[in-house]
């Protein structure tokens, strides 16, 4: 009972959510995909030099 109750309350607050949303305006899609191109290529990045470091020490010791 108690898993319905949840299920009714979780599908209830997903419809007010997509009432609300619209789509993003051109300018608005563009400043999302530079923020989020610009936050993979960061995060790539780190990921390219912390690998090369791990391969770099193990040849030191």
């Amino acid at each position: 009972m108690k898993l319905w109750i949840r299920t009714k309350s979780f599908l209830k607050e997903s419809k007010r959510v997509f009432q609300i949303t619209r789509k993003p305006t051109v300018s608005e899609f563009k400043t999302i995909f530079k923020a989020t191109g610009l936050g993979i290529i960061i995060i790539g990045t780190i990921g390219f030099i912390i690998n090369i470091i791990a391969q770099i020490i193990p040849r030191i010791f």
